[in-house]
């Protein structure tokens, strides 16, 4: 048999098959891998940023947002209670009571004059006061129809009949024409009309003093109403002098149901306010009244009404059109619903660019008119309506935030809530601002996170390309080792260079001790860093409990003087400077505040730009801790003087202390800050906060705990809660010593 017919070799025919099997090499998977981990750290970089970002930026804007409501709601609160006691002062004023009287008796007397000409008994219709001829009775309709109709036709963009405003009262029509028609442009500068009558005298007696308190609280009209509904005064003398309330066209205005309310009450001492609606004889403009019951020997006899002061609210609600300095960056605002789902204050960008907000609004849905009247007027009071979800939220009575379409069709983050400025007046307020703006930097960071991914990716691919072929070459040569090993050779010896990895291996374990030193005094070093942070950030008795694990840390402290300093100029002279700078200078005060304190045994709490917290006897009880405190306080004043001369800059110092039991502790869980606080914090700070003097406040009980004699001076007293305490001051250039 020749070996061709051989049936196959016997050696190759007893080792055992390799199935070859077709992967990526270790230097493809080598570059995979360092790509896939670069590309994908970006993109979980890139999405928990986002995710966190987003969800920080909302946060901190729902903060800022729910801060900004409840402060204008408050306001706005105030300002209703200011003009609700302002109504009972007057309601209770004798000027204001005989004003009344003596206007409602004039009144009385020129009907039954005009009652008298009209039925033909008196000799002649010009003769007496109290009777118009009939040239100026032409004169009035023609006032009506000629002037005042065209105007409300115009403003209410609707046709009325404006005859129906002339009133039938012969009063009314006298004292119209006296004082509205020949008043001119100004009819509430007009003393006495010179016509003889009783209203007349009434009216140079108290006019002057009605004018003056209705523009003293910026109201922009006040009336005196009858017991039987006449409006028998007002200071702006509009058509609707001498109006009747109870019947007749003005029996349905919201100033009609608010007397109505007030004197079907019949209480003294009460306010009754009315939301805002339209008011024909201010030309249909939005109008609200506060009405008071006026009582004469504890008879009510009338009632005094005033407008409510729609610029006020603006201003309010507006900050004074200082959007941004409120807090509310460059679209943010802050505006009131009434319970018709129409705002109750200005829309900032009516203000800030009418033709823009006029677009957005009609494509909002409101109607082209009311637009239009809204950029006419300068105003949205019940013209712009607000059917959003924060809107009918806060009128439900409920508290949030919500990111949502606004009254613009604006994507935004708003806070919401109900405010009840008054008795029958449910309002909404909302606080909002563009979600692109609050989330601004979130947006720009993803653009520049998909650009440096980009250029990364490129930088990655190369650099991964020279590493795995680097990796690849001791593998090579380590798998070349192994294989003499396996065909039984000794003594086999890797070279894999001079600077990688396997040459160390050898000596790795006489390293490894002196490694470990190393490593062990590292750590030392930095557990006694830590240490030391600690003990700067809280006391040593709270920093221990912190240290075994204590989750709530508190501390209550008896006898102890809490300091509070305020730097007074420090903000103005460092406006001048860059922020750098300030902080700098700001710190090396600190800085001698803090060398000051330890010689004094006093402690630091905290320092920030808002003042000085420092405490002595807090964690070593200490018997003169009232007099360590104030020389340290002494030696801040001393500092102060020496900084302020070395920098050419105008800088004193104001100082509270006080003396009390306190409280010290960890406030917070994922970041926790060191806090004091109690009676004597609270009221080391208001001393300091309220002062207009500079100086050093010392309660009474921080004096009657400092034996020396100094040049105190008496600055009044304090409210707390354990009673009334004198406050002392002390002048630091006027110690001597």
């Amino acid at each position: 048999m020749s070996v061709a017919d051989a049936p196959g070799d016997p050696i190759s025919a007893s080792l055992p098959q390799v199935r070859k099997r077709r992967t990526l090499s270790i230097k493809s998977l080598l570059l995979l891998m360092l790509l896939l981990v670069s590309v994908g750290s970006n993109v979980v970089v890139g999405v928990i940023g986002y995710v966190n970002g987003t969800d920080s930026l909302s946060k901190a804007a729902n903060a800022r947002l729910i801060e900004v409501r409840d402060s204008r709601a408050r306001e706005v609160v105030n300002l209703f209670s200011t003009i609700q006691n302002s109504m009972l002062l007057a309601s209770r004023d004798d000027s204001v009571v005989n004003a009344e009287i003596a206007f409602s008796n004039a009144f009385s007397a020129l009907d039954n004059v005009g009652e008298t000409a009209d039925a033909g008994k008196a000799a002649s219709p010009g003769s007496a006061a109290g009777v118009l001829t009939a040239d100026q009775e032409a004169q009035l309709d023609a006032y009506f129809t000629d002037d005042f109709g065209p105007k409300l036709n115009a403003a209410t963009h609707e046709q009325s009949d404006a005859s129906s405003f002339i009133p039938t009262s012969a009063a009314a029509r006298y004292l119209l024409f006296h004082y509205v028609i020949e008043g001119g442009d100004t009819p509430s500068s007009v003393d006495d009309a010179g016509d003889g009558s009783a209203w007349s005298t009434a009216h140079a007696e108290f006019h002057d003093y009605l004018r003056r308190l209705a523009s003293l609280s910026d109201y922009p009209d006040l009336v005196l109403i009858s017991g039987s509904g006449q409006i028998v005064y007002s200071v702006g003398k509009s058509v609707d002098l001498g109006a009747d309330l109870v019947s007749g066209p003005y029996s349905y205005t919201n100033l009609a149901l608010a007397y109505q309310k007030a004197m079907s009450g019949n209480r003294l001492d009460s306010v009754t306010f009315s939301d805002f609606g339209p008011y024909a004889p201010a030309l249909d403009d939005p109008t609200a009244w506060a009405v008071a019951p006026l009582a004469s020997d504890d008879a009510i006899v009338g009632a005094i009404a005033v407008r409510l002061p729609v610029d006020r609210i603006n201003n309010v609600m507006t900050g004074g059109e200082n959007w941004a300095e409120g807090g509310l960056g460059q679209t943010g605002e802050a505006y009131l619903v009434g319970s018709d789902n129409t705002m109750r204050s200005l829309s900032r960008q009516l203000v800030e660019d009418p033709q823009a907000y006029q677009k957005a609004a009609i494509a909002a849905g409101l109607s082209a008119d009311d637009a239009q009247q809204a950029v006419s007027s300068g105003q949205t009071l019940l013209l712009q309506t607000v059917n959003t979800q924060a809107a009918n939220l806060a009128l439900k009575g409920q508290t949030g935030t919500i990111s949502s379409g606004n009254y613009l069709n604006q994507q935004t983050i708003a806070a919401y809530a109900p405010v009840t400025p008054a008795k029958g007046i449910n309002w909404g307020i909302i606080a909002e601002i563009d979600s692109s703006e609050a989330l601004a930097p979130v947006e720009e960071f993803t653009s520049r996170l998909a650009i440096s991914s980009a250029i990364l990716v490129g930088i990655v691919s190369l650099i991964s390309v020279i590493i795995a072929s680097a990796a690849v070459r001791p593998l090579r040569r380590l798998r070349d080792a192994a294989r003499r090993i396996a065909a039984g050779e000794t003594g086999v010896q890797v070279d894999v260079g001079e600077s990688d990895e396997l040459v160390d291996v050898g000596t790795a374990f006489n390293e490894m001790s002196r490694s470990l030193e190393l490593k062990n005094s590292l750590l030392e070093e930095q557990r006694q860093e830590n240490e030391r942070l600690l003990r700067t950030l809280m006391p040593e008795t709270l920093a221990k409990r912190y240290r075994e694990g204590a989750k709530t840390i508190v501390e209550d402290h008896q006898e102890v003087t809490v300091l509070f300093a305020d730097v007074v100029g420090f903000e103005e002279y460092g406006r001048g400077l860059g922020s750098e700078k300030s902080l700098d200078l700001l710190n090396e005060i600190f800085r001698a505040f803090d060398e000051a304190a330890e010689e004094h045994g006093v402690e630091r709490v905290r320092g920030t730009r808002q003042g000085y917290l420092a405490s002595c006897g807090l964690t070593v009880p200490r018997v003169d801790h009232a007099r360590r405190a104030f020389a340290f306080a002494m030696e801040m004043a001393k500092i102060i003087d020496r900084f302020g001369a070395q920098q050419g800059a105008t800088l004193s110092i104001r100082v509270g202390l006080d003396t009390g039991t306190v409280t010290s502790g960890l406030v917070g869980r994922s970041s926790m800050a060191y806090d004091l606080w109690g009676d004597a914090v609270s009221l080391a700070f208001r001393l300091q906060g309220g002062a207009t003097e500079n100086g050093i406040f010392l309660t009474q009980r921080v004096v009657d705990k400092i034996p020396d004699t100094l040049p105190y001076t008496d600055s009044g007293v304090v409210e707390t809660t354990g009673g009334w305490q004198r406050v002392w001051r002390v002048d630091p250039t006027a110690v001597t010593g």
